[in-house]
């Protein structure tokens, strides 16, 4: 290819800043630190001794805090809210329901849950009618492929993604806990589902809940014997918490790897045009496209080697699509044809470029609407073949970025297509929950 700026290679072209070093995480996040006692050489302090003294001191503090505050307002039983739970926690329980199922059991069952590494979740709510109906929404608002129980009243009623369990196996395990009370079905439900699911627990669970031992206080306040419980309690979460590290870690690198697959894509694209400026034709305004089009890909690299959260995605994917107009612009002008207006990419894969052309498109479940797409994916459709569509990683394989978790890839899609229009978009799909100004379908 020719040379795009003389002592410049052709894409490569600007160095690109180191990555930031991770922040530690900040110490006080974790609580008071132990004070250290001194051991004697070739003696082992005992642990109870060695925990007493400062664990007291902390829950006779915590104590203070939990008789000084007030109560909590009602939990909301809105769709919407139990989905935000079971995104941070497998089990909700609606609070009409916790004389029936204390948040011992609760937090009990959320172990096994977690335990197993399946994403089962459970919904216990009042009485009511319509569970076919909630499942599907509760699917819907979570964006998480997995088995779905709720426990309406006296009725269990569960489904779950084939992909994960299949239909007859949900079916058997509701049919051999029938009748029972809780929270023994949902036990039994759960040890049978969790033998057969497929995939793993959701990334998200633990990343807005706290770690639930907050009821424990109490009872550990009104005997120091259970001190020891309390500390055998804190290297349990202490676990948990380090596992959740590590699935937010490699949901991370999964992130990564599909910005950079963006960014092979936009530099295949650019490398295309074969654009040199000393070219015949090319002017000042040719040069300007080019130009704007390269600034594009270095702003995107440096941002992607800083990434440490999703949200940082953001601009990654915001700088790949103003990228892409520049290269449509110069494009047009080569060919000597209208400059095209400002469009979003096309919405089966924003690496195709700036969209051509509105189609009406609805994905599986959800309405028609109109979605911005390239020609070669506008003639795809005409043919009644499937577009050519962007996967990225996913517990279950690579499927439609449109169905991937909420949590982890709505900043991507919002930066490509706008926080306006992202949501309209992908209104009705598992995507739409983790986006802004989202309301349901």
């Amino acid at each position: 290819m020719n040379q795009i700026r003389p002592g410049r290679p052709a894409v490569a072209l600007r160095p690109v800043a180191p990555a930031p070093a991770r922040p530690p995480a900040a110490s006080a996040a974790r609580g008071p630190r132990i004070p250290v006692v001194p051991v004697p050489p070739g003696r082992r302090a005992p642990v109870g001794p060695r925990l007493l003294v400062p664990l007291l001191s902390l829950l006779l503090a915590l104590g203070a805090v939990l008789a000084a505050a007030p109560a909590a307002p009602a939990a909301d039983a809105g769709v919407r809210s139990v989905a935000r739970a079971l995104r941070a926690d497998p089990v909700y329980v609606d609070p009409a329901m916790r004389a029936q199922f204390s948040k011992a059991g609760e937090r009990a069952l959320e172990r096994r849950i977690e335990d197993g590494d399946r994403a089962v979740f459970i919904a216990v709510l009042p009485g009511g009618s319509g569970a076919g109906r909630l499942l599907d929404e509760l699917r819907r608002s979570t964006g998480i492929a997995g088995v779905y129980a709720v426990r309406l009243g006296d009725t269990l009623d569960a489904r779950a993604d084939a992909a994960v369990l299949p239909a007859e196996t949900v079916r058997r395990a509701v049919s051999a806990v029938r009748g029972r009370a809780l929270p023994r079905q949902l036990d039994a439900f759960v040890r049978l589902t969790l033998r057969s699911a497929r995939g793993a627990a959701p990334a998200s669970w633990g990343l807005t809940a706290g770690d639930g031992s907050g009821p424990l206080i109490p009872a550990l306040l009104v005997s120091g014997a259970l001190v020891l419980v309390l500390a055998g309690t804190w290297v349990v979460l202490r676990r948990r918490r380090n596992r959740r590290e590590r699935a937010r870690a490699d949901v991370l690198d999964r992130l990564r790897a599909a910005a950079e697959e963006d960014l092979a894509a936009f530099t295949a694209r650019l490398e295309g045009l074969d654009f040199h400026p000393a070219e015949p034709g090319a002017d000042d305004i040719r040069r300007a496209d080019h130009e704007r089009a390269l600034d594009a890909l270095d702003q995107a690299r440096s941002l992607l080697a800083a990434v440490l959260v999703p949200a940082d995605l953001r601009p990654v994917t915001r700088a790949l699509a103003e990228g892409g107009h520049s290269l449509a612009t110069l494009r047009a002008r080569r060919a000597g044809v209208p400059v095209p207006a400002r469009r979003p990419p096309c919405f089966f894969d924003p690496g195709h470029g700036p969209s051509a052309h509105d189609v009406i498109w609805a994905p599986p479940g959800a309405a028609p609407r109109p979605v911005p797409v390239c020609a070669a994916d506008a003639a795809l459709l005409r043919a009644g073949e499937a577009p050519a569509a962007r996967t990225v990683p996913a517990v279950l394989g690579r499927r439609p970025y449109w169905e991937a978790d909420p949590a982890w890839w709505g900043p991507w899609a919002v930066g490509w297509y706008g926080e306006d229009l992202a949501p309209a978009l992908l209104t009705g799909t598992p995507l739409a929950a983790g986006l802004p100004h989202h309301a349901p379908a």
